[in-house]
């Protein structure tokens, strides 16, 4: 029980949010920001739904990526930070720049604050996007070493988490002093939903088990549970071996629609009738994308094949992920908990 203070950006997320159960249940002192002081009820709900009792141990404060205010203060007395927040669209902004300017500058405020106030280490939530977009490695998998490049043909969410990414590596290097810097680069994260504010990965399962979606797209994504990327922001914030690296948070191959489809069909029964059986053309997710927002979502990854390695975060974290199928089937289990089916 260690009782130090960690600052998690952005508890009232998906991501967030389990980030502090993971980090109670190991004894920390959490202090999370939101935007307004009146999520405090749902995060703190979201938390014991969850599983941890966090009682004191959790904390509140104001603070906005766009704006400085705040941040001082955030800060203050922590000795690690998660910055996990950052913004995610439900569909394709008009400006990217909606998206770009809020993660980089919301990135380099988050580590300005936390190199003047001496915190020991960020563990900074980026992703997959920055890895493995805007090319093909048949070969090989993707791993840690690979780069988006954000001036080729890409959405304006990967360039965000490109820019951001490359912003905060820039930044530690020429102005970060003794402060360190780890990044995580999840997946499609997939797992146990605390709350009715849901991801577009786990927006998309909703969508197949609602019957939303008539027929599925044949796309791949690949796959972890947010349980696991938390464990990973924990195990990189305290690791002597996590300064100065990025991990791939990724359980396995990728899975197909059609694969998902099939496993919640066959493991859940009368809760799956709606899932649909029929495979989806491609040339017809083309067609339909601009009038249906999951299909949006899922157009520009037709025909593509991204295999991933977890190779570093098993070998120099000890990180070890649950299957593709547990976090699926989490995900599905807890959208019927939550009555949101």
């Amino acid at each position: 029980m260690t009782g130090e203070l960690v600052l998690v950006t952005g508890g009232s997320g998906f991501v967030g949010a389990h980030c502090i159960v993971r980090l109670l249940d190991a004894g920390y002192r959490v202090r999370t920001t939101v935007r307004s002081l009146g999520r405090e009820p749902e995060v703190r709900a979201m938390v014991a739904d969850g599983g941890a009792d966090a009682g004191s141990a959790l904390s509140f404060t104001v603070a906005d990526l766009l704006s400085d205010a705040g941040w001082a203060e955030a800060v203050s007395g922590c000795a690690f930070v998660l910055h996990v927040a950052s913004p995610f669209p439900a569909r394709e902004p008009a400006d990217e720049d909606e998206l770009i300017v809020p993660a980089r500058d919301g990135a380099l405020r988050v580590l300005r604050a936390a190199r003047d106030a001496g915190v020991r280490r960020v563990v900074l939530t980026s992703s997959f996007a920055a890895v493995g977009y805007g090319a093909q490695h048949p070969d090989r998998p993707f791993t840690e070493d690979d780069w988006t490049d954000p001036t080729g043909a890409v959405s304006a969410y990967v360039k965000s988490k490109t820019i951001a990414e490359r912003a905060a590596w820039d930044f530690v290097a020429r102005e970060g002093g003794a402060l360190e810097l780890t990044v995580i680069n999840p997946v499609g994260i997939f797992g146990p939903v605390l709350g009715t504010d849901l991801s577009s990965s786990v927006e998309l399962l909703r969508g197949l088990l609602t019957g939303a979606v008539p027929a599925v797209p044949r796309i791949q994504t690949n796959v972890v549970d947010v349980r696991d990327v938390a464990d990973l922001h924990v195990l990189a914030m305290t690791s002597p071996l996590a300064p100065g690296e990025r991990f791939l948070a990724v359980a396995g191959p990728p899975m197909t629609f059609p694969e998902i489809a099939a496993l919640l069909r066959s493991n859940l029964g009368d809760v799956a009738r709606r899932v649909p059986r029929r495979v989806l053309p491609s040339w017809l997710v083309r067609v339909l994308a601009p009038f249906s927002a999951p299909l949006r979502q899922v157009a520009p990854q037709l025909g593509m094949t991204r295999n991933a390695s977890n190779d570093r975060a098993r070998r120099m974290l000890g990180w070890e992920p649950r299957s593709n199928e547990e976090a699926v089937l989490a995900t599905a289990e807890s959208l019927l908990a939550l009555r949101l089916l």
